[in-house]
């Protein structure tokens, strides 16, 4: 199924059953099993409904079952603490009762204070790169699979992605654990700050688990593994703006014991680190 800006807009718009519980939509995004960075955009956007003025600065995440794309998730609020400055909320989402995910998240009020950032990397600019749905269009073209799966690896996505490199989907080949994407929202999205940090939770968890696929030759297509995203943390340190470019910058500094352990980096075109990414996630041999 096609996801676009509006759907993914439209995911995020939770429907309130009572205070503090929320029910929001499932969708095949990638497949029978839920998108994890759908449930974590909605999860955290449920969160963010009771800390008014306030926006997150980190959140930390555990998926717990496969969820079920045909149906919908029900996210509970817990407000663990609001302070002077930080406020934690808990969110649970649910379906058929068992719970699918565990999100722990804090919220804050902007403040001063000392302030670094490490060196910001210097990539080719987004200007003349393909989407990686035009990437897929040229690599599929003569390629023998079904019309089902053809349409699957083009469907649209709710942010345009132009990766640095090109990568054969269905031939993945040994490289460096180095993931480099420009992506922006392909329509003006608007001024709500919390919106922004949603949709890029959503999208943190884009490709983020094929960095460590990549030493490998791997991919979520290869038969014989299994592959699962087991947890998710993010950290926002700016105002996040999706509607310009950001850089996302993931590596892997290892992978071992069947889970490999992904990292990311956000960057505006200023070069401002805007937020950081950690992930582990289930690699192993079926």
């Amino acid at each position: 199924m096609h996801t676009d800006l509006s759907d993914l807009l439209q995911l995020l718009d939770l429907t309130e059953l009572e205070p503090d519980l929320y029910q929001g939509e499932g969708r095949n995004i990638v497949g029978p099993r839920i998108f994890g960075g759908q449930v974590l955009g909605q999860a955290l956007r449920a969160a963010c409904h009771s800390v008014p003025g306030r926006t997150a600065h980190s959140l930390q995440s555990y998926f717990l079952r496969p969820g079920d794309a045909r149906e919908a998730i029900i996210y509970r609020v817990e407000r663990v603490r609001d302070g002077q400055t930080f406020s934690t909320r808990r969110v649970i989402a649910e379906q058929r009762g068992r719970p699918i995910f565990d999100l722990s998240a804090s919220f804050t009020l902007p403040a001063e204070g000392p302030a670094h950032q490490c060196d910001a990397p210097v990539p080719e600019g987004p200007d003349g790169l393909l989407t990686e749905q035009e990437l897929n269009r040229q690599y599929l073209e003569h390629e023998d699979i079904s019309e089902n799966f053809r349409n699957a690896m083009l469907r649209r996505k709710p942010l345009e992605m132009r990766p640095v490199v090109k990568r054969h989907p269905l031939r993945p080949e040994p490289a460096p654990p180095l993931r480099q994407v420009w992506m922006r929202a392909p329509e003006t999205v608007p001024e709500d700050p919390i919106l922004h940090q949603c949709i890029l939770a959503y999208v943190s968890d884009h490709s983020l688990m094929g960095t460590a696929m990549l030493p490998h030759g791997l991919s979520f297509l290869t038969r014989d593994h299994q592959m699962a995203s087991l947890d998710h943390a993010l950290w926002f340190h700016r105002p996040v703006n999706i509607n310009d470019w950001l850089f996302y910058q993931s590596d892997s500094p290892i992978a071992t014991d069947g889970r490999g352990f992904n990292r990311g980096q956000i960057f505006n075109q200023r070069g401002e680190l805007v937020a950081s990414v950690a992930q582990e996630g289930l690699m192993r041999k079926m």
